[in-house]
């Protein structure tokens, strides 16, 4: 009989194992994630070069599915708006990936396309090159904590109020049960920074007058 077929190493086949391990435990450590894969570490250096290479791998498994053509066909904020709802759509996928992949730098070409479309975009809107990276960070600290909070429970906030008239008690009878929650904080979260923004464009327009 011949050899038990492996299935080929490859750099989709390590960010695949990987962003199991971290959706499952929230990181991986190499040695676990050889043991995952049925092969030596060494084998993976091979293919990445060292875990900070394998992280970037796990990075751009996460944001690939981040749509940033929406800057070259709309105007700039329904672009953001679209970039902003497939950011949080991708995360909220993997939300045990956002400690890890937030506390990392950002350098593989893949994963930087992201923030090349954004900036592209809001460059070509007026945007100060200043500001541009502050705008899309204060987005993105927005979209991450968006992205754990469809994640969340249902019930986020349980008030042990002594009246029924107190305006938490109100406030939490009033508001929406269920994925409806989430859903509503982000979209009024999106709409304010939405709103920002356009604030900080019309005062660019009006120093540059």
């Amino acid at each position: 009989m011949g050899r038990p077929r492996v299935a080929r190493l490859d750099r989709e086949r390590i960010a695949e194992a990987a962003l199991e391990l971290v959706d499952r435990d929230g990181d991986f450590r190499m040695p676990d994630l050889a043991r995952h894969l049925n092969v030596q570490v060494s084998s993976i250096y091979h293919h990445a070069k060292g875990r900070a290479a394998v992280v970037e791998l796990v990075r751009h498994r996460v944001v690939r599915e981040i749509d940033g053509s929406a800057f070259e066909r709309l105007p700039w904020d329904e672009a953001f708006s679209e970039w902003a709802r497939s950011y949080r759509a991708a995360f909220s996928r993997h939300p045990t990936a956002i400690r890890l992949l937030a506390t990392e730098t950002v350098r593989d070409p893949g994963s930087l396309s992201v923030y090349h479309a954004a900036a592209a975009g809001l460059r070509d809107a007026g945007f100060p090159d200043d500001h541009i990276m502050a705008v899309i960070t204060a987005a993105e600290n927005f979209l991450l904590g968006a992205a754990l909070d469809a994640a969340a429970p249902e019930v986020m906030i349980e008030a042990d109020s002594t009246t029924a008239d107190d305006a938490l008690t109100r406030a939490l009878a009033a508001a929406p049960r269920g994925p409806a929650r989430a859903e509503q904080a982000f979209e009024l979260g999106l709409a304010a920074l939405l709103a920002g923004f356009r604030n900080l464009l019309q005062e660019r327009g009006a120093v540059q007058r």
